[in-house]
Parts: C-alpha cells; structure tokens; sequence
C-alpha cells in the first residue's frame, strides 16, 4: 500500500525522467500494436524488456501526463487489445471490499448489467418480439445512473487529487453509451426494427467496453488514491442519487461518525474559516450572532434560510470553483458535496462545456449580466437563470445559479387575496376524485388519481416502460403537476387508451 501510496504522490508531482521513459514506452507499443505495426508476440516481448509490471495508475499516469488531449481519446481506445496486450503484465483481479463500499457498489451494477447485456445477445438470436424488448430496455434505461454517480461522486473526487484529464473524456464516453442505449429504445418504440436490431451491436460493444475501462484503470486507480475516510463520506451522496438495478442493504446505511464537540462541519465551516481570516472570531457556539449586510443571523439560521428557500441555488467563484449549493429538499436535479471545490467545466459533460465557457467569459469581461435557460415540456416548466456576481467595485466575484420548477406558477390564473391551505385544496381534489360519480377525464389531475389509487404507479409502470420515469426526480415534479392529457403526450399513448387502460386497472383493483 505504501508503494501505491508513493506513485500516486509521484503522479500529482509529474512524471521522473525514468517514469517517462518508461510510460512512453508502454504508449508507443500499445499504439504499434493497435495499428498493427507488431503483432501480439513482438508487443508482449518489448513490454516486457523496457515496461515490465504494470499497475492500472500506469496506465492513468500516461493518460494524465503524456496523452495529447482528445474528447475523443477514450472511445478510441479498444480494451479488449489492451487487456490481451497486458495479459499478465497487469493486475485485473476484483479487490476485496465490503458489500457497501462505493467501489464494489459500482462492480455489483456492472454485474447486473453484463446479465442484461447477455439477455440482448440471447434475443437477437430470435424474431424481434417487441414486448420482450420494451422489457428489457426498461431494465438497461436504469444504467445511466449509474454513470450519473461516478461524474458527481467519484470524478470529483479524483481531480482533486490532479486526476482530471482521464475523468473528463471517461465523462465523454460515459455519455456516449447513455446516448447509444436511448437511441436504440428510440428505434424501438419508432417500429423501426431492422435499425434497432443493427443497432444492438453498438450498445453490447461499447457499454463492454466501457465497463472494461472502469474495472482495468478507473475502480483500481480510485483504490489508491481516495482515503477510506473519503470513500464513507461518499456514500450519502451515491444514496442521493441512486443505483441501478440494485439496492445496498439498510443494514449497510452509513453508521453516524463521533464528531468532536469543538469541530463544525459543512457550510457553517467554511463561513467559520473565511470569517477567520479576516480577524473575526467565530467560535464554535451555533447560537453566536454573526453581522450580515442587512440584518443578524446565526450560522444555523443561515443554513435553515438556505434550505428552506423555494429556489435551488449554487455558486461558482471567481476561479471558476464550485463553492456553494442550496441542499434544498425539493432539488430539481441531484447535486453531491464533491462538487464542492471542483472546476465549473469539469461539472459538464463535454458537449455542453463551450456554454459554461461562454457564460462565464462574458461574465467576467462584463459583456453580459445574466443568461437564462428553460425547460418548457407537458406538465413541467423548470426555469434556469445565471447572474454575474460582481463587488461593490464592480470587479467579477463569480456567477450565481437560482433553478426553480415554475410549473404551478405557471398555471395560475386570477386573484388570490384569501388565505387558503394547500390541503383544503388538495382535499377538494381528492374528494372531487374518489367520487363514483366522477369519471376520468383528459383534465384529471395524476396528483389526485394516484392520492385516490396509490397501486397505479406500479401498475403504470408494466403498462408502458416509459411511466419508469415517474420515479426519478423530475417525475416527481410532474406527478404533482399534470394531467392525464399530460401524461398522454408524454408517453405517446392516446387519451382515450390512456383512459380506458386506467379505467380497466381501477375496475380490476376493486
């Protein structure tokens, strides 16, 4: 351990003139032999006079120190050669960790999904039947989360350690294959088979691929450079966003740590620390009253303030460093404390990067003062708006994010001057719904019809896979927002198969 320990301090220092020598070498025979210059024999003979063992942080310290940049680097990599390259020159075998670690939480997915993968090998060898392919990709829609937690929660991470050029074309390719498995569910649903079946080559290809790439280079490289300490501060964040196809164990929740009784923790830290370094004394009591520009507030107040606002907000600082975000429970899209202190444009993936870029240059050289964006579909309105942030003499101090689901302002109509509770109106609702006499309509709100029926969620779910949907985050939101002429449109199903689908269900269920 001390040895990996070692390279990987070698690795945030740069490379010696030995460690050049030598991963140069590793890179220009992988090249000859994936160009076929030499054959297998020839690569293997000279990896073994000028490389000799190698360790997965080899293979991450050329990439980091002496690959030219590429978006495009990690695709082009094929794993399969490398691994056939390295055969006994490099250690593959699956470490050793405890079922909840976040590191065997994300092999248990790869798991899960290479017996997906097989089932779409074992299909393509029959007539197309397209309900047992809406089953299936049900399943492999599930996946992407799974890259959604490693940009969150392990990239992060490992660019803090000087990490960062292998993570961000991983991110890259990680898109990439989300990508390739939503357009073959497009070509699925569109009954364009013979494209879907093509397709399949594709998906089976490249998600392997990948997954190769994350067990050979990534999961190993992850070992050695974060801390066991770091590891179980992840897991909150990995259960914020989810898993596919699995679900750690209640038994393995994080156990809560002792923390001492003279140490503050999260935003107020930090507000402690910048507070000290101007000569202000702080303290550790929650209670103490802190001089803001407008009024007084305790540390735990201006936690409570930000938690409870009806907006989501982050900052990013001058440098271009995310600083802050608003753990609001209504959060439109999931967000994880290792953002915190992470490069803006390393948040992105790279498709979006030259938007971030934008924003932030006009920002600074003060062209411009906000951008908005939004997200305008059936049943969901989430408004998105950036403002430059600038001090008292004018010079740029960052860019603030406020987020906010719109969707029920939108829908407002009229006055308003009467007080009225929200559960008056939802009772009404819910009255108004479970009353015989009231049949289903294109207006009924799926709000009150899963209040009345909360089964029809799952039952919505075997219906038709694109009600999986229901259960992510932005589901929420449209859950409490539209109608079944929403929810119609949204999954390409008529009203009226929607209505007698549900009507069917309900009279089943009584």
């Amino acid at each position: 351990m001390k040895q990996i320990i070692k390279a990987m301090e070698d690795m945030l220092r740069g490379l010696s003139a030995k460690d050049t020598e030598r991963l140069s070498a590793l890179l220009q025979i992988e090249e000859d032999y994936e160009t076929g210059k030499i054959d297998l024999k020839e690569a293997r003979r000279q990896l073994s006079e000028k490389v000799g063992r190698v360790h997965p942080y080899d293979i991450a310290k050329a990439e980091q120190h002496l690959v030219p940049a590429d978006d495009e680097e990690c695709r082009k990599v094929d794993m399969k050669k490398t691994l056939q390259l390295l055969d006994g020159f490099l250690d593959t075998s699956r470490p050793d960790l405890p079922a909840d670690h976040p590191i065997m939480l994300y092999y248990r997915e790869n798991d899960e999904m290479r017996k997906y993968l097989a089932e779409v090998e074992n299909l393509l060898q029959f007539p197309l039947i397209k309900n047992q392919w809406l089953e299936l990709y049900e399943a492999l829609l599930q996946y992407p989360v799974h890259y959604t937690r490693k940009q969150n929660q392990l990239y992060p991470l490992l660019e803090k350690k000087g990490f960062d050029r292998p993570t961000t074309t991983m991110w890259t390719f990680d898109d990439f294959v989300r990508d390739e498995i939503k357009a073959a569910k497009r070509l699925l649903d569109e009954d364009k088979d013979d494209e879907f079946l093509a397709h399949q080559k594709n998906v089976l290809a490249y998600t392997r691929d990948l997954m190769e790439k994350e067990e050979t280079i990534l999961y190993p490289t992850s070992l050695a450079m974060i801390s066991p300490a770091e590891f179980e501060e992840m897991k909150e964040g990995d259960r914020e966003i989810g898993f596919a196809f699995i679900e750690p164990e209640a038994s393995l929740a994080k156990q809560p740590t002792q923390t001492p009784a003279t140490e503050t923790s999260g935003f107020a830290a930090e507000l402690q620390a910048l507070l000290g370094k101007y000569g202000y004394s702080v303290g550790n009591d929650k209670d103490q009253v802190l001089e803001v520009k407008t009024g007084k507030l305790t540390l735990e107040q201006i936690n409570l303030i930000f938690r409870h606002l009806p907006v989501d907000i982050s900052f990013v600082d001058e440098n271009e460093l995310v600083k802050f975000y608003s753990d609001t429970p209504h959060r439109v899209f999931p967000r994880s404390k290792n953002v915190i202190g992470r490069q803006v444009t390393n948040c992105h993936p790279r498709s979006s990067v030259h938007i971030v870029r934008e924003i932030v240059d006009k920002f600074r050289n003060g062209e411009q003062d906000k951008a908005e964006f939004w997200i305008n579909k059936p049943g969901l309105f989430i408004y998105i708006i950036y403002y430059a942030v600038r001090d008292e003499a004018g010079r740029f101090r960052g860019v603030l994010e406020m987020m906010q689901d719109c969707t029920h302002i939108r829908d407002l109509e009229g006055s308003r001057t009467l007080l009225t509770w929200e559960a008056e109106e939802t009772d009404e609702a819910a009255e108004a719904s479970q009353s015989a006499n009231a049949p289903l309509s294109a207006e009924t709100r799926l709000k009150d019809l899963l209040k009345t029926y909360p089964w029809l969620k799952t039952e919505l779910v075997k219906l038709r896979p694109e009600f999986k949907m229901l259960n992510s985050p932005l589901g929420k939101l449209i859950v409490a927002r539209a109608t079944l002429k929403d929810v119609s449109e949204r999954s390409g199903m008529s009203v009226d198969e929607l209505l007698q689908s549900l009507q069917k269900l309900i009279a089943a269920h009584a």
